[in-house]
């Protein structure tokens, strides 16, 4: 299992694949990288040579990926916040950020459903039924 810029990536996949676990990297790019970096596409991750692994490391580190990329995309988001954009107030209460309905869907942003009035545990129900409740 070959480790590029902190990221273990997988040694039973083709190079090409291998490279998308690396932050910045989908499968576009990591085509661009394998072929700049003259490295025969159907090799496994682990079938790499510490050369040509050299060799893949000089062309990522040209690129903005892990870290940095995440730092920027954060930073970005964190100046929308700030300036009080709408994309800042989306962001700031866990809403679709582009455009998307809220009133059905968006669960992924929004989290988990909430019950409203209701009662979940067994004793707060019976309390209720007894009217020592609320």
């Amino acid at each position: 299992m070959p480790r590029l810029l902190g990221v273990d990536i997988p040694g039973r996949k083709r190079i090409e694949y291998a490279l998308c676990y690396i932050h910045g990297i989908g499968l576009t790019r990591a085509r661009a990288i394998v072929a700049e970096s003259k490295i025969d596409v159907a090799k496994k991750a682990d079938d790499l040579s510490p050369d040509e692994l050299r060799v893949l490391l000089g062309v990522i580190q040209g690129l903005r990926v892990e870290g940095d990329l995440r730092r920027e995309v954060s930073q970005n988001i964190r100046r929308l916040v700030s300036i009080g954009s709408y994309r800042g107030l989306r962001h700031r209460r866990g809403l679709p950020v582009r455009g998307q309905r809220t009133s059905t869907n968006a669960r992924t942003r929004k989290g988990p459903r909430r019950t409203v009035g209701a009662v979940r545990d067994k004793a707060a129900r019976q309390a209720v039924k007894k009217g020592g409740g609320k």
